[in-house]
Formats: C-alpha cells, structure tokens, sequence
C-alpha cells in the first residue's frame, strides 16, 4: 500500500507493504536509525516516536496507522544541526550513557513537555515509565527533563 505521510516535518509517499511496523519502516526504508528494536514487545520504549505528538512504542504500530498523520523521530527533534533544549541537557546532566535507551526517553519527555510545560518529578517519571535504562538509574534523566522545564518555564514568563 501506499504510505502517505509526514515524517520530521517532510512529507512522505512510500510503498509499505500492509503487515509492516512503523519501526521497520522508519529504519528499514527511511533510513531514520534513532528509533531502536529493543525488545519488540512494548516494554522497553527504545522504538519510542511521536504519532500525531503522542509517544507511541513504533515496534507495535502498523505503518499503516502513520496514514496522513505526523511521525517525529529523534532525528527530528535537531533544527539545522542544532540540537534542541533536551537533547543538549541530557548530554550536560550525564543523562546519556550507553546511548540505547536516549532516542526514546528523548521522544517521551517532548512529548510530556508539549503536554505538560512544567510537569512534577512525578509527572516526568511517569512519562518514562515506558523507556527501561540499564545505564543512569533515570536520576539524571529525571534532573535533564525538570531543568528544561524550568528554563521553558521561564522564558516564556510561566510560573
């Protein structure tokens, strides 16, 4: 079938074929190797993108369901070889190790952020609940989430 759709901003028109996952399609024919298969059940939040600015495990969405909808990857979250107010927090609060985990908790926390401008530490947990991490025992996750927050917060004169 015919797949229309956005991906990080640019429109998309591709053959899938009707039983492909959104993953295998966004690494396999769009060459977008942020989202990774970890356990291809749902439970770890490696495939974690944004469906229409929901955090969706891509493992477990039919490509078919990204028809005429918004599909934003790690990938697109840098504008012009910048990276944005998370990705360059994670990287300054240690939130990054072995990296496997980072595209995924990186998707689910603009997703909480787009939702929730200034979530609790128990709002941010909750939203990475999905995305397992063998590396930082999620503290510096935490504290990179809550910081942007704060910064976003305060710049657009929030609190």
């Amino acid at each position: 079938m015919r797949l229309n759709a956005t991906v990080n901003g640019d429109p998309v028109s591709i053959e899938v074929a009707a039983d492909a996952r959104l993953l295998d399609v966004l690494r396999e024919t769009l060459g977008l190797h942020g989202a990774k298969e970890g356990c291809a059940a749902g439970e770890c939040g490696a495939c974690t993108v944004l469906l229409d600015g929901l955090a969706v495990n891509a493992c477990l969405v039919p490509a078919t369901r990204a028809q005429n909808r918004d599909v934003r990857t790690v990938e697109g979250l840098a504008r012009n070889g910048v990276l944005d107010a998370l990705q360059r927090q994670f990287v300054a609060s240690g939130a990054i190790q072995c990296g496997y985990c980072t595209p995924g908790m990186l998707m689910s926390a603009t997703a909480l952020l787009a939702r929730v401008p200034r979530p609790t530490r128990a709002e941010i947990a909750a939203a990475i609940a999905g995305n397992l991490c063998r590396c930082t025992g999620y503290a510096a996750i935490i504290d990179a989430i809550e910081t942007v927050a704060t910064h976003q917060s305060a710049s657009h004169g929030a609190d």
